[in-house]
């Protein structure tokens, strides 16, 4: 994908570090779309608390069938999570992904970490995938690297504070809470360093961005183009979700959607695959298993076994004696 110089991004990029990103992302349904039919993830729900209100996020309720951020049907503990885990992987081998997304912010849970530690002691090569607000992301840049994360999704709205001051309610830092601007600022500082810090630090970032008709859609062009600067891998246009103080707004339409990522496509790759994950899904992206009936998981379950075997049975066949 080409930026308005004309040069792809991992051109800019020590061919060492090339490969290595393309070693990380070949099995990261949410990072390389190549991968999303092949490839599943499995998010564990340990990380109820927040640091910020964004006027769009409601966790109050969940329904079976509902698919939205931040929902989930139960929260787990570490310990619960690597059990789960463990489950998940005998059963499906397709999923090479744990990540946590919620539905908190995991940055703000103590619990994020404890999970990630259990999971990588006992599961060394699977891509642990963190997603967070950004306000804690400097403070715990460390904590992330240490816990063993490659891949980073930052959800990012503006990168003016006047802007960013409609989307987020406020923000709780260092013990005190700010609104407004003042709030919007030291969210929006924090995240910038927190994502500088990230991508000097070698993982791969993604941006989420949820457009919000009549607020942002013609500032994300200008959120790319500091994406392009930052070296941020790829971003994701989320659209709005109609709910908590935006519970009578209007959602963009597809066709609005996919005009703003066009526009983004010069200066950063997009995500153009995204189903807005609950906290608990696992399974491929848009078949997520946590919403299927037990028969129907059965069915996944068989087939990914049979799918595994002849892929073992394949490289044991392409082994030389």
């Amino acid at each position: 994908m080409a930026t308005e110089s004309g040069k792809d991004p991992e051109e800019c990029l020590p061919e060492e570090y090339r490969d290595s990103i393309k070693r990380l992302i070949a099995q990261h349904p949410c990072y390389n779309k190549d991968a999303q039919h092949k490839f599943g993830r499995i998010h564990l729900a340990v990380a109820p608390k927040c640091n910020i209100k964004c006027k769009y996020c409601d966790r109050k309720f969940d329904c079976v069938n509902e698919s939205r951020p931040g929902v989930t049907s139960e929260v787990l503990t570490p310990q619960q999570a690597l059990e789960k885990t463990q489950k998940v992987l005998e059963e499906y081998p397709f999923i090479k992904v744990v990540g946590i997304a919620g539905p908190g912010d995991p940055l703000a849970n103590e619990e994020t970490f404890e999970t990630f530690k259990l999971i990588k002691q006992l599961f060394p090569d699977v891509t642990l995938c963190l997603s967070t607000n950004g306000l804690a992301l400097p403070a715990r840049i460390q904590d992330v690297l240490d816990s063993g994360v490659s891949t980073l999704t930052v959800t990012l709205n503006a990168i003016d504070p006047e802007i960013g001051a409609k989307i987020v309610d406020h923000v709780n830092y260092n013990g005190k809470t700010y609104r407004g601007v003042k709030g919007a600022s030291i969210l929006l500082e924090n995240q910038l360093e927190g994502i500088r810090k990230a991508v000097e630090a070698g993982l791969v970032v993604k941006i989420n961005t949820v457009l919000v008709p009549g607020i942002n859609e013609d500032h994300i062009i200008e959120i790319a183009q500091k994406l392009n600067d930052m070296g941020v891998y790829i971003m994701n246009v989320m659209p709005l979700i109609c709910q908590a103080d935006f519970a009578d707004w209007t959602a963009p339409t597809s066709q609005e959607r996919k005009a703003i990522q066009d526009s983004c496509e010069p200066y950063v790759q997009q995500m153009r695959h995204c189903r807005q994950c609950r906290s608990d899904a696992y399974g491929l992206l848009g078949k997520d298993l946590s919403q299927m009936s037990e028969q129907r998981r059965n069915m996944v379950k068989v087939d990914a076994l049979k799918k595994a075997e002849s892929a073992k049975k394949k490289t044991s066949d392409d082994t030389p004696e």
